[in-house]
């Protein structure tokens, strides 16, 4: 594999992730049972209720939404300016975002939110009495694994945009840290080191990377008390990197599981996209996708950039 086939595979990961996922979102185990017997495989599958029908079959939802604000904005400064990125996240929520989450809404409509974003975030957080740690921030990160450098403190601060809860911070440096050594062919970090990360931010985040280690059935980590929290969807991203034998055996996995299934598929197969490469993807999942010519556009600009940067 090419790094342009695993940087393209990043991208297009998500994305796929997130189409497929958003067939199972919010399902329980017994309401997948009744929707699809045998099981997700393909978009034309997607059960039509009134929550699924907001989105034509191969839409993706706000997590690829919100990487993409990402991703036009590097393009567009060359380089990452955090305002900026606040400004497409802004201008994103001002238009229609469908599967905008709570605390990202609240966050994201706030007055002055583009001119003070930390402060905004922050505030936010701290009236939840520091106990929102949504995945809102993790969902989207997976592109700033695509950076050249400064990897961790461009996953932490984009993350602090609109989730300050070191929980979700630590989530995404993780991630992003995964997928830039996956792409970049640099030293991929193992169980050890992850857990050694995870002490820097939260200690609560060491648990469910060992849950994700150990368990070998992904029905383990999921708990419907904590649906869209950002530790399971961490703990099913790492998980799908350590069990999945290939793209695809992920991908279907972590859908099958239902849950928060478009985000814990966009983080899981972006990471897959990262290992098994782009041309590890089935055709009709790329030609699926009905924004694809979009995704190729943003794939080609920002390697355009970041490649030239290393």
């Amino acid at each position: 594999m090419t790094t342009a086939d695993k940087f393209k595979g990043v991208l297009f990961g998500q994305a796929i992730g997130d189409a497929l996922g958003l067939g199972t979102e919010g399902m329980t185990t017994e309401d997948m049972a009744w929707k699809y017997p045998n099981g997700i495989q393909h978009y034309g599958q997607i059960f039509q209720d009134r929550h699924r029908k907001r989105w034509e079959i191969g839409d993706w939802t706000d997590d690829t939404d919100m990487m993409l604000c990402i991703a036009e904005a590097v393009i567009e400064d060359k380089g990452v300016n955090m305002q900026n990125i606040a400004r497409h996240f802004k201008e994103w929520a001002l238009g229609d975002p469908m599967g905008i989450g709570e605390n990202t809404y609240k966050v994201l409509n706030i007055g002055d939110y583009v001119d003070r974003p930390f402060e905004v975030s922050k505030k936010i957080w701290e009236m939840s009495k520091c106990q929102s740690a949504a995945n809102g921030g993790v969902m989207r990160t997976s592109v700033v694994g695509l950076f050249p450098k400064y990897v961790a403190s461009c996953a932490e601060n984009i993350c602090k945009l609109t989730h300050y809860d070191p929980r979700c911070v630590g989530s995404c440096v993780i991630v992003s840290e995964l997928i830039h050594a996956l792409v970049y062919g640099e030293q991929v970090p193992t169980y050890g080191s992850m857990i050694a990360k995870s002490y820097m931010y939260d200690e609560r985040i060491a648990e469910y990377i060992d849950k994700a280690w150990k368990e070998d059935d992904i029905a383990n980590l999921m708990d419907d008390d904590f649906m869209g929290y950002t530790l399971v969807t961490l703990s099913v991203g790492i998980w799908a990197y350590w069990h999945s034998t290939s793209f695809v055996d992920g991908l279907l996995k972590v859908v099958n599981a239902g849950g928060d299934a478009d985000t814990n598929a966009a983080v899981a197969c972006a990471i897959l996209g990262a290992k098994y490469g782009f041309d590890s993807i089935p055709t009709e999942y790329v030609e699926g996708l009905i924004y694809r010519d979009k995704l190729e556009d943003v794939t080609r600009g920002l390697n355009n950039i970041l490649m030239a940067s290393r």
